[in-house]
């Protein structure tokens, strides 16, 4: 099962999303060091990144090169961010299933029942969340990003407006 999972994330296409994963969180990070009061999200895939916020385009491609630079020159924690959506997926499966199994146990599902099972739902659902920081990391670190670049180069930063909204992409090779 390893070996498929390895397989799997070693491959082509899958290596491509989570280097361009990777070179997301690094811009981000970049950026986020030059513009702390900038909300910023960002969404990777196989052809690149989109990066919503209120930010110039010269700034999201200086930061994306200078963050591309960093990676290469070995610093891939940069690749792992606290507000990455694998940490919130993290947390809310642990949250939940600690939840369930301790709201679930039991045969007795009378409301009364269930009521005095609340303080362990709570202290499984609060380990849950202190176990899901390291954990989310942990995955961003192994499945969801590749800190090491390999040959991935930055083709181009386009601005669009959404709504509103700024929303930059970046597209990348390699």
């Amino acid at each position: 099962m390893r070996n498929l999972i390895r397989a799997f994330l070693d491959s082509p296409p899958i290596q491509r999303v989570r280097r361009n994963h990777a070179l997301e969180h690094a811009t981000i990070h970049v950026l986020s060091a030059r513009h702390p009061r900038t909300t910023l999200i960002g969404r990777a895939d196989s052809e690149g990144f989109y990066l919503f916020g209120e930010v110039s385009t010269q700034a999201v491609e200086e930061a994306a090169q200078e963050a591309l630079r960093r990676l290469r020159a070995g610093e891939h924690e940069l690749a792992i961010h606290p507000n990455c959506g694998t940490n919130f997926l993290t947390a809310g499966l642990l949250a939940a299933g600690a939840s369930f199994l301790s709201l679930g146990m039991g045969r007795d599902q009378r409301f009364r029942a269930r009521l005095e099972r609340l303080p362990t739902a709570v202290l499984l659902t609060t380990l849950a969340l202190l176990v899901a920081q390291p954990l989310g990391a942990a995955a961003q670190q192994h499945l969801t990003t590749l800190g090491d670049p390999g040959d991935l180069e930055i083709v181009e930063v386009r601005r669009y407006h959404r709504g509103g909204r700024t929303v930059h992409r970046v597209l990348t090779r390699g």
